[in-house]
């Protein structure tokens, strides 16, 4: 089977874990280089190891395979910023998991269709990956007035990285609620949880309608949605039936539908608990796969 060539940017903890689930899934991408900046990382080692070109020239490695088609950036929103210009003149299509945001949000159960021809895309954040979907489902059967989501993490699970960037966090993961879960007002809240041992990530959707639904309806939109999310990222589950809850709020005593789920991460390279991680690297993939048939297919209209 053709495969596309894909490369890794940045071999960090991100890059790695990454890295295992591009090799673990036999699909359409053929890993190419892992290129990073510390020649004595753990990723560019482990790589290596897996017989994988590195490279700690960074983005110049990748430059100089012009086969390369696809580069997942697991650096920083500054240097993301930085070659977004580079990869876009070469032609290369950039998979940003960075808070850059430069290119339009995509979360592969809703909207990664809509944005096939798109050079840069952008994976939002953990929180966004894992409950953009759920507003979603719910806001596809009927409106949602308000959506304001929890996501909580294990502490350990939380590098220097997303510390430095919890506005961005937040603000990134609300805009999605907005934008592709269909919200009218939204708002995010993170939680790094110090418990050990370590917690497993969990969420939780509050989401407030102002119209008449159909309770069966809408918790089906939400276990389907669910149960596609789960074929790529398997540890993402419900933690309980979806329930609606009538509540006071600033708009009148409305219904409000409450989702919790949790997600276990695969324990590729990451620990379990790191499910906040897990997502992203597993949403990555997945969006990659999708765009390196989207390159096939190109190809084969050309023949």
């Amino acid at each position: 089977m053709t495969k596309i060539k894909v490369g890794i940017l940045g071999s960090g903890n991100i890059g790695t874990d990454l890295m295992y689930k591009i090799l673990k899934n036999d699909g359409n991408m053929e890993l190419a280089i892992v290129a990073g900046i510390d020649p004595q990382s753990e990723g560019l080692a482990r790589a290596r190891e897996k017989g994988i070109r590195t490279s700690h020239h960074g983005i110049d490695a990748i430059m100089e395979d012009p086969e390369i088609k696809i580069v997942f950036d697991a650096t920083s929103a500054k240097a993301h910023m930085a070659i977004a210009g580079r990869l876009r003149a070469a032609g290369k299509m950039a998979i940003d998991m960075t808070p850059a945001a430069l290119g339009p949000f995509v979360v592969p159960t809703v909207n990664l269709n809509e944005h096939k021809d798109a050079m840069n895309v952008n994976l939002i954040s953990c929180g966004g990956q894992a409950t953009t979907p759920l507003v979603y489902a719910v806001n596809r059967i009927v409106p949602v007035h308000y959506a304001e989501v929890i996501t909580t993490a294990a502490s350990l699970s939380i590098g220097p990285g997303t510390r430095h960037n919890v506005d961005e966090f937040t603000q990134t993961t609300a805009s999605a609620l907005h934008k592709i879960g269909g919200a009218t007002i939204t708002r995010a809240i993170p939680v790094f949880n110090p418990a050990q041992p370590p917690v497993n990530m969990s969420n939780t959707v509050y989401a407030v309608i102002k119209e008449d639904f159909d309770e069966e309806t809408v918790k089906r939109s939400i276990e389907s949605i669910v149960a596609e999310i789960s074929s790529y990222v398997p540890g993402y589950r419900l933690k309980s039936a979806p329930l609606v809850d009538y509540r006071d709020t600033p708009w009148g005593h409305l219904p409000t539908i409450v989702i919790m789920n949790e997600v276990v991460g695969a324990g590729d390279f990451f620990p379990t608990y790191a499910g906040n991680l897990d997502i992203m690297t597993a949403s990555a993939r997945k969006v990659g796969e999708v765009y390196a048939q989207h390159f096939l297919e190109a190809k084969e209209e050309v023949k």
